[in-house]
């Protein structure tokens, strides 16, 4: 049986309230290897998702200059990029080439100097669009850099003594690529490194202490740049060491690089970290590292450079700590401490999942990223922030929960949409597009059937049952014993089957089925005994040069085979004879390892501060299997309970018994707050503020934060000093837009933290003071200005210039129109002249300026006054083709609404419409503004023209407006001459009537129709005459009959008939009977009595005879007439007083012979026409030889038209 799916977006995920039924490809539910095919049609579409991302480069060349994005889907995505925030367009850039194809959008420059790829600078996203929603990529940032070159220098000469130490430096170009330092001599050998003379990270080459043989007049240094593929080589250094006066005397180690004992370092977590120890001293000192704050991991370590450098390869949150390097020689020691601070860019902890959805169900979306410091989680619905999203009352809502996780609520078709969440700190952000598809679709199951599944004793079975559909399928779980009443088991949400501690009972065969359905699968559980050993080996003591023998004897269940053994001894792994040495005791195991039985755990250290137990346990530290204590890093000033658990990958285990509470003591503060800054908004005040610390880093009572201030000019090297306990801190009376250095050092009773670096900040900001200078127009069209102007003082600013407003005001116009708004445009801060286009020519103007910061604009400049020259008019508002006969056109127009100047006249271009464009163009020229109509004689009746009028300035000729027409043409055939009949006739019929309407052909006027109708059964035919005097209307045709059969024979022309027969049965309605005419009868005539009544009272209570009021004259204006009925005789008072011919014998239209007030049948003729049309009714030249066939008192007679409004003009043939 077919099966159906149905799907529609378009609702949140989308500013529209339209939905467009789609179909969907699901690739993340594709068939995996071992999975059964999931049967979905191959015409389904596909949402875009980006498979290359825009990469980050740094541009030395024009050819580097390269940003690519490659996405898939069904439609092909289009591709659209934004730049810094801001909407770009490659395209559109005639610096840079687009190279797009089916899937990919590749941009490159086309220039050919540095200079001009600087405004490319920027970050730049790609968005992949098609109609499933909008997927956003990466950000990828764009710089430039010039490639270093070689610098010209001085050759350098060097001296010391023997003994002494020394740095020669290398001094590379600055660039923003990591140079690689080689040093060589002329010969271009590298110079010998040792422990004595080691390559810095600087690029320098320090020497501990010189000998003799280290003097060379061509030490070089060779600096290489790997992206441009360059090698730089600095001027050779001459090194000169001269013999000491004196015995070569010992020194005792001291540091080099770097200076001092202390210093801190920041890393981001992943990334390589170089630790650097340079030392100086005879002899050369040795080098150690050991970590202050716990053991030092020789696997996350490497030490380089002769153990002058201790390297992270990928640096993690547990490498951050006190790191201390130590050098001895026989002289002494010296040590450096290193304070390491890893933080941590966004990387997700748990990413939102593709799915499918079914109408009403509830979608959780959770996005979970972490980092240091903690990011924020936001959310984006096709690239567009929910907080811009379109509000529709109908629409579903959407929550955020604190956890960063997105909630729909009861789904819907038009939810369908890519949606994008968004994690970022101040080290970067991260995207992850994850698409929800709300569709209909049937179940099915994944899993394969008559699976096998073996497990040993004591283990958790999983037993797997993968469904797929919309909504998801709901799985039953059966089995051919009653072990689901097991505590032991538990039925998963994906379908799945658990089962913990599993025994040989559990074994049998299971069944997996979709409810309300017939699918189901099938698989065994096959139980094996677990792996013991029943012999261990036991201690022994033996005596030295003797054999010692152990025995280790297990039982393995049949089917696994041969046992696999394996003897450790002290924890390492034997595969020969094991020997022991001379009074050693060592323990010593045999291991049965199978596929199937637990590893070995590590253990996992988790500790709870008593001061925050609502936080819980928290993991502290991880300690390896093969050990039973670990050394642990805590804060001060805190209290502890610690516990462990052990953890394999079969799961956790339960934790042993917390421990004692343990007391850490106090100590001074070993950080200081983060994130120091100014956040002053109010002048002559200084807001200093900071992030807050975190408890357990307060390290001791009575803690508080010292806040230290002092300008950065006038102030001298004395800082004002004040204490706090939490941010921010207020400074008044300070000036306005003050720079000054502060400081923030965390404070405990125990003593300060370490001296924190200043940071600089600003006072609060007030508006400007003066207004720019030197303000200058300068005209470069009609409708273009050139707008300049003098920097203004920036200590005037009072703030950080943001910029300059020009305001442009529309004083007066030389010309009638109406007043336009003013127009404000705003400047960089560094710019000096701005062009303004679009302003309206030959008008008055004013301008100003102001200077404007976060705080407001200052004053205005002086008013400078201009005016726009004249420029050409814009098109004539409209354009109006009259034909009064078959070879004259009249044009009527109206002047432009934009003149733009003084209109002096117009200029008419026209040209017959041919095939092959190549008809010449006639041209007039009318030098009178005033005219507005002209008449063109002499034209062919058989062509169409196109006529092209613009209005004219003193400037030049404006724009045109166009209109295509033809003259119209009198159809009046000869005497046997056949006419071509109307088209599209069609029949709607009623209860009692029927309307016929069909189209008459174009330009043909003054043609009459014929209808032709009688009754079934052949007796008494009836003909009326229905008019057509402006052929380009279709006519409607309204026939009112007693409820009995008619048929319809033929429509005629005026000059030849033509068959189109058709029969209509009607059925009476009990409008017709007896009984309900006799109740309707006699309502109306006891109505007629009451109405008779009133007017005999009315008539004696009156002061004046109503007899006079009727016979007085009747002005004609005081009858009610709509313009929109004018011409028009379908009016109701038409209907009320129109011919009712009886249907005994033939009828013409509009006689008066053919009023019947009898009401036993009636015929009555509706025709709509527009104003155009009675326009015609006026004409002398169409006497009544041209209506052929009309009574002279018809209603349609143009002898017994209404005078024509002599306002309108004549119609005429306007092509579509």
């Amino acid at each position: 049986m077919a099966h159906t799916q149905r799907q529609q977006v378009g609702g949140r995920g989308q500013c529209s309230s339209r939905l467009f039924p789609l179909l969907l490809l699901l690739l993340p539910f594709a068939a995996q290897p071992g999975q059964a095919a999931i049967h979905i049609p191959s015409n389904f579409k596909r949402p875009p998702v980006i498979t290359t991302q825009p990469e980050s480069v740094t541009v030395f060349s024009v050819e580097d200059l390269v940003m690519s994005c490659e996405a898939t889907g069904n439609p092909p995505p289009i591709f659209r990029w934004t730049k810094d925030g801001e909407e770009f367009d490659p395209g559109s850039d005639p610096e840079l080439k687009v190279s797009q194809q089916s899937g990919s959008f590749v941009f490159y420059t086309l220039s050919n100097t540095m200079d001009t790829l600087k405004q490319y600078q920027g970050k730049y996203v790609c968005y992949a669009s098609n109609e499933l929603g909008t997927a956003v990529s990466n950000e990828a940032i764009l710089k430039t850099d010039v490639p270093p070159t070689q610098q010209k220098e001085r050759k350098v000469h060097m001296k010391s003594e023997q003994g002494n130490s020394i740095v020669l430096k290398c001094n590379p170009p600055q660039s923003s690529m990591k140079p690689i330092i080689h040093w060589m001599d002329r010969g271009l050998h590298h110079i010998e490194l040792s422990q004595r003379v080691v390559s810095g990270k600087d690029g320098n080459l320090y020497f501990a202490h010189l000998t003799a043989e280290d003097s060379k007049d061509d030490y070089t240094c060779n600096v290489q740049y790997l992206a441009t593929r360059t090698i730089l080589a600095k001027e050779p250094i001459t090194l000169t060491v001269t013999p000491s006066n004196s015995v070569v005397r010992n020194k005792r180690p001291q540091m080099m690089r770097p200076t001092g004992s202390h210093s801190t370092y920041h890393a981001l977590k992943g990334q390589t970290l170089e630790l650097e120890c340079i030392v100086q001293g005879l002899p050369t000192p040795d080098v150690s590292w050991l970590r202050k704050d716990g053991e030092l991991s020789e696997s996350r370590t490497v030490k380089d450079m002769f153990d002058r450098r201790l390297l992270f390869s990928n640096i993690s949150e547990t490498d951050g700590g006190e790191y201390q390097c130590r050098a001895n020689n026989s002289q002494g020691k010296v040590t450096h401490t290193y304070t390491v601070i890893v933080e941590a860019a966004p990387y997700w902890t748990k990413e939102p999942v593709s799915q499918l959805y079914a109408p009403g169900e509830t979608v959780k979306l959770d996005c979970q990223a972490d980092g240091i410091p903690p990011p924020m989680i936001s959310w984006t619905i096709n690239g567009i922030p929910i907080s811009g999203q379109c509000t529709d009352p109908h629409a579903h809502t959407h929550n955020l929960v604190s956890s960063g996780s997105l909630i729909l609520n009861d789904v819907t078709f038009g939810d369908t949409a890519i949606y994008q969440c968004r994690a970022s700190n101040k080290h970067g952000t991260i995207l992850t597009n994850t698409n929800v598809y709300v569709i209909e679709l049937p179940p099915q199951i994944l899993t394969e059937d008559g699976n096998t599944y073996t497990f040993t004793e004591g283990q958790k079975a999983l037993l797997e049952c993968e469904t797929f559909g919309s909504p998801k399928p709901k799985v039953i779980c059966g089995t051919t014993s009653s072990l689901l009443a097991d505590p032991r088991v538990n039925p998963l949400t994906n379908g799945g089957l658990e089962i913990y501690n599993v025994t040989h009972s559990d074994e049998g065969f299971y069944t997996c089925a979709v409810q309300n359905t017939n699918l189901s699968v099938s698989a065994e559980l096959e139980v094996l005994n677990r792996t013991v050993i029943v012999s261990p080996p036991q201690a022994l003591k033996v005596q030295p040069g003797t054999t010692a023998i152990f025995t280790c004897l297990a039982i393995v269940d049949p089917k696994l085979g041969s046992p696999l053994i394996q003897w450790r001894k002290d924890g390492l792994k034997l595969f020969e004879n094991v020997y022991v040495s001379d009074a050693s005791f060592f323990f010593a195991f045999c291991i049965f390892p199978s596929l199937l039985d637990s590893v070995s755990p590590e253990y996992v250290v988790e500790f709870e501060d008593q001061d925050l137990k609502e936080i819980g346990w928290e993991e502290l530290t991880r300690v390896s299997e093969n050990k039973v204590h670990a050394r642990l890093s805590l804060w001060p000033y805190m209290s502890y309970r610690f516990r462990v658990i052990a953890i394999n990958e079969v799961g956790k285990s339960d934790s042993s018994k917390p421990s004692e509470i343990h007391n850490t003591l106090a100590e001074a503060p070993d950080r200081n707050p983060e994130d120091v800054r100014s956040e002053s908004t109010n002048p002559n005040t200084l807001v200093i503020a900071w992030q807050e610390m975190e408890k357990h880093d307060f390290s001791g009572p009575d803690f508080k934060y010292k806040v230290m201030w002092r300008k950065v000019v006038g102030s001298g090297p004395n800082w004002h000093i004040d204490y706090t306990t939490a941010p921010p801190f207020t400074v008044s009376d300070v000036g306005n837009f003050s720079a000054f250095e502060i400081k923030v050092q965390a404070v405990n009773e125990k003593g300060e933290g370490p001296e924190p670096d200043p940071v600089i900040g600003y006072s609060g900001e007030d508006s400007p003071l003066e207004p720019p200078v030197d303000v200058g127009v300068e005209l470069i069209n009609s409708s273009t200005i050139k707008v300049t102007w003098a920097a203004v003082d920036r200590e005037s600013v009072r703030g950080h210039l943001l910029g300059y407003k020009v305001q442009i005001l529309y004083l007066l116009c030389r010309r009638a129109t109406e007043p336009e708004s003013p127009v404000v445009l705003e400047t960089g801060a560094n710019e000096e002249k701005k062009v303004i286009s679009s302003l309206t020519p030959y008008s008055h103007y004013t301008l100003v300026m102001t200077v404007f910061n976060s705080k407001g604009e200052g004053p205005a400049s002086e008013m400078l006054s201009f005016k726009t020259d004249e420029g050409v008019p814009g098109p004539p508002m409209s354009l109006m083709l009259d034909s009064p006969s078959e070879t004259e056109m009249t044009l009527h127009w109206t002047p432009p609404d934009q003149p733009n100047g003084v209109l002096i006249g117009y200029l008419l271009q026209y040209q017959q419409i041919v095939e092959s464009d190549d008809s010449p163009m006639q041209v007039v020229t009318i030098d009178d503004s005033a005219v507005t109509h002209l008449t063109l004689r002499s034209l062919d009746r058989h062509s169409h023209y196109r006529f092209y009028l613009r209005g004219r300035t003193a400037a030049g000729d404006g724009e045109p407006i166009m209109q295509d027409g033809a003259t119209i043409m009198n159809l009046i055939l000869p005497s046997g001459w056949i006419s071509v009949p109307p088209s599209n006739i069609s029949l709607s019929v009623g209860e009692n009537s029927v309307n016929l309407s069909w189209v008459a052909k174009k330009r043909h006027r003054n043609v009459s129709f014929q209808i032709h109708y009688l009754n079934k059964n052949g007796n008494n035919v009836y003909t009326d005459i229905f008019c057509c005097l402006f052929c380009l209307l279709s006519f409607s045709l309204l026939l009112y009959f007693h409820p009995v059969y008619y048929h319809y024979t033929n429509v005629h022309s005026a000059f030849c008939p033509f068959s189109s027969e058709g029969v209509t049965e009607v059925q009476p309605s009990f409008a017709t009977q007896g009984w309900f005419i006799g109740v309707v009868s006699a309502i109306v005539l006891l109505l007629l009595i009451l109405l008779i009544l009133c007017f005999i009272k009315r008539s004696k209570g009156g002061k004046y005879s109503v007899k006079d009021k009727e016979e007085g004259p009747m002005d004609s204006e005081a009858r009610p007439m709509k313009d929109e009925t004018f011409g028009e005789y379908s009016d109701l008072e038409e209907k009320r007083t129109a011919s009712l011919p009886s249907l005994g014998e033939e009828s013409k239209l509009c006689s008066e012979d053919n009023l019947d007030y009898n009401g036993s049948s009636a015929v009555t003729t509706e025709l709509n026409m527009d104003e155009s049309l009675v326009s015609q009714f006026s004409r002398p030249s169409e006497g009544p030889e041209t209506l052929h066939g009309l009574p002279d008192n018809s209603p349609l007679n143009p002898n017994n038209a209404p005078p024509a409004n002599n306002g309108m003009p004549n119609s005429v043939t306007i092509l579509d």
